[in-house]
């Protein structure tokens, strides 16, 4: 019997599970033998943590797939608010495992994307997906990740990008003036200003600070006090009865469709994309209003390509620990 190890690393917490593989039962990634989280600043390093959940086990580990919040260089990661530096072979050396892969957490969850079962994504829009097309997960969560999956002619590969982190293009007015707006807080400002959780909060300071909506006192009261003002935000604009709450969500909607749109065109997305991260759950009603798709395929001359592009919602709470499961497992089948 064969036991491997995955991980899915954070600022906040570290969630490792340990999957055991026998014969040629079907893998399934959501079937760990054991499944533990941890508070990742309690650790001075991963390898503690690895070492602590590994306490006990005298089952080896024939290979182990962590996803981290950022680019992987050389199998090294620098994990965001934490002094970790996490290497790939420095973890074989110092914990005995045969083979180890550090994946971007967007990366890892597009390895998973194979193992979604029915219930695990909603689609928005179910287009005309090619055979062997480029597929790709789009993740808005607290900030944005986009990876991508390419046909070798035998299988899928994943592949990282830092695409959350290129320019944000506005288009309409109100664009036009949040980047203004923006710049003067940030300089560069990025995709990730805007069309993610912390972009939320971000469009939701510039209608304050235009006056055009008024700020229910209450909503004052209760965004003066809140650690992260996205949910209460994203809260008071679902029901739509706050209007600088509804407008930005929005706002959001239209950058997002936008951002979701140019990667279909940049990356020919033609097997379909997927919407990964903690945003695009909580948001899934709004996602399937009409303004969502119109703007993913408001792409001029190529809209009628944007259309034909299938659109899910990936509802997997644990995409990226379950992706870097399934890479740990192909690490045991490769030569």
């Amino acid at each position: 019997m064969t036991t491997i190890l995955a991980g899915d690393i954070g600022g906040t917490k570290t969630t490792l599970a340990l999957y055991t593989l026998a014969g040629n039962v079907p893998f399934a990634v959501k079937q760990a033998l054991r499944q533990e989280t941890f508070a990742s600043a309690d650790y001075a390093t991963f390898e503690a943590i690895v070492s602590t959940f590994l306490a006990g086990s005298q089952q080896p580990i024939a290979a182990a797939s962590f996803g981290v919040a950022g680019p992987v260089l050389d199998g090294e990661a620098k994990i965001t608010n934490l002094p970790w530096t996490i290497n790939a072979q420095r973890l074989k050396t110092e914990l005995g495992f045969a083979r180890v892969a550090l994946l971007n957490d967007v990366e890892a969850t597009a390895c998973g994307l194979a193992h979604l079962g029915n219930d695990d994504f909603v689609t928005l829009n179910a287009g005309a997906p090619q055979a062997n097309g480029t597929m790709a997960v789009v993740a808005p969560g607290t900030g944005i990740g986009i990876a991508f999956l390419v046909w070798t002619g035998q299988d899928y590969r994943a592949l990282p990008t830092e695409g959350g982190h290129v320019s944000f293009a506005p288009r309409t007015a109100d664009e036009f003036a949040l980047l203004k707006f923006l710049e003067a807080r940030f300089g560069h400002v990025s995709v990730e200003r805007v069309a993610s959780g912390t972009g939320i909060a971000n469009i939701y300071a510039y209608f304050a600070a235009t006056g055009r909506f008024p700020i229910p006192k209450a909503l004052e009261a209760e965004l003066a006090t809140a650690d992260d003002p996205t949910p209460t935000i994203v809260q008071a604009g679902l029901g739509g009865a706050t209007p600088i709450c509804a407008a930005a969500l929005d706002l959001f909607v239209r950058v997002l469709g936008d951002v979701v749109g140019n990667v279909a065109l940049m990356l020919l997305a033609t097997g379909g994309i997927y919407l990964g991260g903690g945003m695009p759950p909580r948001l899934l009603a709004r996602l399937q209003r009409p303004d969502f798709l119109e703007a993913v395929c408001d792409k001029g001359r190529f809209g009628a390509l944007c259309r034909d592009i299938p659109l899910h919602v990936v509802l997997d709470p644990q995409a990226a620990l379950h992706g870097a499961a399934c890479n740990a497992h192909t690490l045991t089948t490769s030569p």
